[in-house]
């Protein structure tokens, strides 16, 4: 096992730069997710570390040895793809040793790796099997099981999950973080899914527009966004937002665009006098009879709890109550906001304001 650093690492195509000067540091054995949205360049990035794409500056070390010049072979990675990549006429245990035959492993030695690796992926009993006998899930598990059989230094995911069913997706999240708590190898996965980042990475790397925008634990992150967009891209239901100003007579109650006036908790002495955003999650509105009137705009029961969003501020705000609530959309309901778990951006730098 080894870790993985990129120091100040750029990549362009042509005169369009999509990386665009990229420094994080994996620790050895830690499960890092990249995520952000299409064209971000969290999956180009991914291929760097890979040797799928030459690097136009910067440095990217495995194990602290500078890689860049490394043909992928040499790397001591493996890596797992969107789709399965399986040769369609080989059984899963061929499938799964296939790299190890074209490094001239012996065929005793081939089938000493692939045994466990099946055993530990639930395979077993497919191993005679061809792909097309196989379900997605079963699929990927093979897809993976030939990563493990290399017994890499690094493994890298890219949006490995993206191609089954909601259901399967699940399951699988929890099969790839078990295997990574048993096998204890440094992983670097590829999502839009921040769902997935927020259930299974050690850390996440936020990226947008060829820039990490924030590093951490998934837990810091969707509870202290440094900027406008990771609060709108880490949670689900997103965080809602409603442009204002503090009142300059009491810095503690946030007046919207439409004049409606909320609570703030402890706001920094620098919000004073700035175009503000305020930043609410949707568990820190609850219903309270003697509260704010807001009306509902839809709402979405899911059994365990229910959201909706309603109006307030001006703006669509979604709500998440572990209630049932009857009303219907065009009704009027009452909720309290939790005033210390708001956050306030500044409108022109997009910085989240903290004390």
């Amino acid at each position: 096992m080894a870790g993985v650093e990129f120091v100040d690492v750029r990549k362009s195509f042509g005169a369009f730069p999509v990386i665009k000067g990229v420094n994080i540091e994996i620790e050895d054995g830690e499960f890092v997710i990249l995520v952000g949205p299409s064209g971000c360049g969290k999956s180009t990035l991914l291929r760097m570390l890979a040797g799928l794409e030459n690097i136009s500056a910067g440095e990217i070390r495995i194990g602290g040895e500078v890689v860049n010049n490394f043909p992928p072979k040499d790397r001591d990675i493996a890596m797992v793809f969107q789709n399965y990549a399986l040769y369609p006429h080989m059984t899963v245990a061929d499938n799964m040793g296939f790299s190890l035959m074209l490094s001239g492993t012996s065929k005793a030695e081939i089938e000493k790796r692939v045994t466990p690796a099946a055993e530990i992926l639930g395979l077993t009993k497919l191993l005679d099997r061809y792909p097309r006998q196989l379900s997605g899930g079963q699929r990927q598990r093979v897809a993976m099981g030939r990563a493990i059989v290399r017994d890499p230094q690094v493994f890298l995911f890219d949006e490995p999950l993206s191609n089954l069913d909601a259901k399967l997706r699940v399951a699988m999240r929890a099969e790839i973080k078990g295997l990574h708590h048993r096998l204890k190898t440094t992983t670097v996965y590829v999502t839009h899914d921040q769902i997935e980042a927020m259930t299974m990475a050690d850390k996440i790397v936020v990226m947008h527009d060829g820039l990490v925008e924030q590093i951490g634990t998934p837990l810091d992150l969707y509870d202290n966004p440094v900027n406008l967009f990771v609060a709108g891209f880490i949670g689900s239901p997103a965080m809602s937002m409603i442009k204002g100003r503090l009142d300059p007579a009491n810095p503690q109650s946030f007046i919207a665009s439409n004049g409606s006036t909320l609570p703030v908790g402890r706001a920094a002495a620098s919000a004073t006098g700035r175009e503000l955003v305020y930043g609410l999650r949707p568990e820190f509105i609850s219903l309270d009879p003697n509260g704010i009137p807001v009306e509902v705009v839809v709402t979405e029961p899911t059994g365990y709890e229910t959201q909706m969003i309603v109006r307030l501020g001006g703006e669509d705000v979604s709500c998440v109550f572990r209630e049932r609530v009857a009303a219907k959309p065009g009704e009027t309901i009452n909720v309290a906001i939790d005033a210390d778990h708001v956050h306030l951006f500044d409108v022109e730098t997009r910085s989240r304001l903290v004390d």
